[in-house]
């Protein structure tokens, strides 16, 4: 049996807005873009991609997953995610080597750290 990853799907009020930035957050390809889904990904051919479609109506439930992301630069790739839009969040982190964001509708992800040598 094989399993491929396709996208992971994330619930937005205004899904093409939602997508757009995180496009420019990732410099990913826009492959869809009607209304009710709004897909980008690495490069037209590249999967996994992310899709943002509308908050189911009636769900107040918080998703219980988050993206985490390594750059080369911690500290650039922050501040440019937040002059894109992106807030600081604060989960309970404490002091830890990852900065936790929030993107404009609130879903949290983590600009990790350098890797560590083993």
């Amino acid at each position: 049996m094989t399993l491929e990853w396709e996208q992971t799907v994330v619930d937005a009020a205004d899904p093409a807005a939602l997508g757009r930035w995180w496009a420019a957050a990732l410099g990913w390809a826009v492959v869809g873009d009607a209304a009710d889904e709004y897909e980008i990904r690495p490069h037209p051919d590249r999967l996994p991609g992310l899709v943002f479609v509308p908050v189911p109506e009636g769900k107040t439930v918080k998703n219980r997953l988050h993206l985490d992301f390594r750059p080369d630069d911690q500290r650039a790739e922050v501040d440019r995610l937040l002059s894109l839009g992106a807030r600081r969040a604060d989960v309970g982190q404490g002091e830890q080597p990852w900065v936790v964001l929030a993107d404009p509708e609130g879903n949290e992800f983590c600009v990790l750290g350098a890797r560590r040598r083993g």
